[in-house]
């Protein structure tokens, strides 16, 4: 089936989803979770044959963590969509009303996208989040995976197209597309009039041909080289905790830190004893001369150090004279995507927030907290990193638009 011939069945699906109520809409959702659970086997069977050829193919170790399942994760998948279950519907909100002079009662509400794309690498929980999220805001779901995930994709979807059905639901609001061959990719991207919108999650090579190369609009999602800055009055406890958890809860992911900052006034104290910390860890850091000169096992870093998403066991690091210079480095090589500042001074927190230009700004706080689920929106669709529609993690809401509904008696105009 071509890509265009399966937008045009969303499209059909996404009248029904439309229009479906919120109990209808959750029973499907639940349906989906305690699929997952019951086809767990089914699923893990499917992921170990792509885990296998990713081994084999030599894929690195932050990939191979990415597209890895385990009865744990699929588990998590699962409750993900009973907690977006109980969410509040979107559709149908009012954000905003009001009656105007001449008796004309206004309303903008909340409505549906119609039919959305999501184009990702390598991640199957993105199959069954996108999924969820794009059902209960009353859209139908395109989904272009990777070929490294062929297997765990197809049975995913298998599995959810038969919950769906089973409440009632449309199964074609989720189709998988063909990820053996670029065309569906390609086709997706000029499918405007069908697709509504696309939205790319991946690697910065992906979302650039995305953005570049679509003629359906699109919500960019962006790479995250975010850091942490440790400012002269941080305490420094808390400063180490929230650097190796920034660092370290999950190194593929891209709200890990990939970028260390530390004001001079506390280096001599702070760095030692981070650097250690990185050496139990794991982590090889990748720091400036002023890094360098508290251990050997620090590598110089190169320019392209600094702007890396390693999404690895790596961390590039530089000491810094002022919070002002903090802001510089990161607007220079910051992916707007989550900074941080440590700090017990209430004003260096405010410059930091006001100076910094990014989609989630942390204070005292780990980066790993920009993410939907963390921020109570259920499971996200991504995290965006632009400015139009929607900024930072993509909950319900931020997969609708809006319509108004003018109410009048009789009302012309003269």
């Amino acid at each position: 089936m071509s890509v265009n011939e399966q937008a045009r069945r969303a499209r059909e699906a996404a009248t029904a989803l439309g229009t479906a109520t919120r109990a209808t809409k959750d029973a499907a959702l639940l349906a989906m979770a305690d699929a997952l659970l019951a086809r767990t086997p089914e699923i893990l069977s499917g992921n170990a044959a792509d885990v296998a050829a990713a081994r084999e193919g030599g894929l690195t170790a932050a990939m191979i963590d990415r597209l890895s399942l385990t009865e744990g994760r699929v588990a998590a998948m699962a409750e993900a969509l009973r907690q977006m279950a109980a969410l509040p519907d979107p559709v149908g909100e009012v954000v905003r009303g009001s009656t105007l002079p001449n008796g004309l009662e206004l309303r903008q509400i909340r409505v549906p996208f119609g039919v959305v794309g999501i184009v990702y690498e390598g991640r199957p929980n993105v199959t069954v989040d996108a999924a969820g999220i794009c059902l209960k805001s009353g859209n139908a779901a395109l989904l272009r995976g990777s070929s490294s995930a062929i297997h765990s994709n197809t049975a995913l979807t298998a599995v959810l197209r038969d919950a769906v059905e089973a409440a009632g639901l449309p199964a074609d609001a989720v189709q998988l597309l063909d990820a053996t061959t670029r065309d569906s990719v390609k086709e997706l991207m000029r499918a405007r009039g069908l697709v509504d919108v696309l939205i790319p999650r991946g690697g910065a090579s992906l979302i650039k041909a995305v953005v570049e190369e679509s003629t359906v609009p699109v919500i960019e999602t962006g790479v995250g080289n975010c850091h942490v800055y440790v400012d002269a009055a941080a305490d420094l406890d808390k400063a180490l905790a929230v650097v190796i958890n920034s660092k370290t809860q999950r190194l593929s992911t891209c709200n890990t830190a990939e970028s260390l900052l530390v004001h001079a006034a506390v280096a001599d104290d702070f760095l030692p004893r981070m650097l250690e910390a990185f050496a139990s860890a794991g982590v090889t850091v990748h720091g400036d001369p002023r890094v360098a000169a508290y251990s050997d096992a620090v590598v110089p870093a190169a320019e392209e150090d600094f702007a890396a998403e390693y999404l690895s066991a790596d961390i590039s690091a530089a000491v810094v004279d002022s919070l002002q210079e903090a802001v510089r480095h990161i607007r220079r090589y910051g992916t707007q995507h989550t900074e941080a500042i440590v700090t017990e001074s209430v004003t260096a927190s405010r410059e930091f927030v006001s100076h910094v230009d990014a989609a989630a700004v942390m204070v005292n706080a780990s980066t790993r907290f920009t993410d939907g689920g963390e921020f109570g929106f259920g499971a996200e669709i991504g995290i965006s990193t632009q400015k139009l529609h929607a900024r930072g993690p993509m909950g319900l809401p931020e997969l609708t638009s809006t319509k108004y509904v003018v109410t009048g008696d009789a009302h012309i105009r003269t």
